[in-house]
């Protein structure tokens, strides 16, 4: 089974990064964004993908040729006002943010150009992926909201990774499968903090609240993912990091793509997980050889968390609890 996905991306970025891997500068021009990283992963994992935004102003003049090059199937409300950019110094090494142009509002005749456009193309697709804005006030989260639950009445399998507001809307419509990081869920109160039974509590919640399946995402420690009720660890290799953004991105494409050619959760799972790891391999966001995220994704395995609590109980812990039986 081909399938297609869709990627609800409202407002991309210009993304210029200025790099120095030998004597001269370079200037890199591309386009960005959560949605945008997600439907280049998706592609790189062989799945057709349609891409939803909004355009605008000289930013989105330069932007839409650029999208296009990236090979997706571009559907484009073309906006009055301006699109966002940023600008990245990466010849130290390391990213330092020059500036950061969010753009503007959308109004509310693009919102409703753009929910049209990208309802009627998700309604074709086997799988809908909302990614959020890249600020949250450019898009009301209501629109997220309407656009889970209309897809999900007819049949769409709806993939989010969102956070704040934006998630607590589409989680009222209901969502096959949501990814978060556990600094969203502490930063949205979902969480007291980083530990184990916080996360898994906001983890348990989350389903209850709308969510089948839920991965959290834990930085350099093993994702957590809960599965039909049941909660797993997410192991895998280490690998060294060139560039550690862009990881939560890619599992989720990796998720999309395989459920929208028909694969089952768990092997989505694994291959997003497989497609993060290796997308940290690389300075470009969202990239990844389909070749090698597949070999990687027999060496990730998920560990049911009890068993994994197990591993860590030490002999003394063990006979403590005995004695307190």
């Amino acid at each position: 089974m081909s399938g297609h996905v869709i990627v609800f991306a409202p407002t991309p970025q210009l993304t210029v990064t200025v790099d120095q891997p030998s004597d001269q500068p370079e200037l890199h021009l591309h386009p960005g964004g959560q949605g945008v990283w997600q439907a280049r992963m998706v592609l790189s994992l062989g799945v057709d993908v349609v891409l939803c935004a909004a355009l605008g102003g000289e930013i989105g003049q330069v932007l839409e040729p650029l999208l296009v090059s990236e090979g997706v199937d571009l559907k484009v409300v073309v906006r009055d006002s301006g699109s966002g950019a940023y600008v990245h110094d990466r010849r130290g090494g390391s990213r330092q943010e020059v500036v950061d142009v969010p753009g503007d509002r959308l109004s509310r005749h693009e919102l409703d150009e753009l929910y049209n456009l990208a309802l009627g193309e998700g309604l074709r697709a086997e799988v809908s992926v909302l990614s959020g804005p890249n600020a949250p006030w450019l898009v009301p989260a209501d629109l997220y909201r309407r656009f889970a639950a209309d897809l999900g009445a007819n049949g769409s399998r709806v993939v989010v990774d969102l956070s704040g507001d934006h998630l607590g809307a589409v989680l009222d419509s209901g969502v096959f499968f949501l990814r978060v990081s556990h600094e969203e869920l502490i930063r949205d109160g979902r969480a007291r903090d980083g530990s184990g039974p916080e996360l898994t509590r906001a983890m348990y919640d989350l389903h209850a609240a709308g969510a089948e399946t839920v991965v959290v995402s834990r930085a350099d420690q093993p994702a957590l993912a809960l599965v039909d009720g049941e909660l797993f660890e997410v192991e895998m290799p280490r690998l060294e990091a060139a560039d550690p953004r862009g990881a939560g991105d890619s599992m989720t494409a990796g998720v999309a793509a395989v459920i929208a050619r028909g694969g089952d959760i768990r092997t989505a799972i694994r291959t997003g997980a497989a497609a993060g790891a290796l997308n940290v391999t690389r300075h470009g966001l969202g990239t990844g050889r389909m070749d090698s995220i597949t070999g990687l994704v027999e060496r990730v395995r998920l560990v049911p968390a009890d068993s994994r609590q197990q591993e860590r109980t030490t002999p003394d812990e063990l006979a403590d609890r005995v004695v307190e039986r």
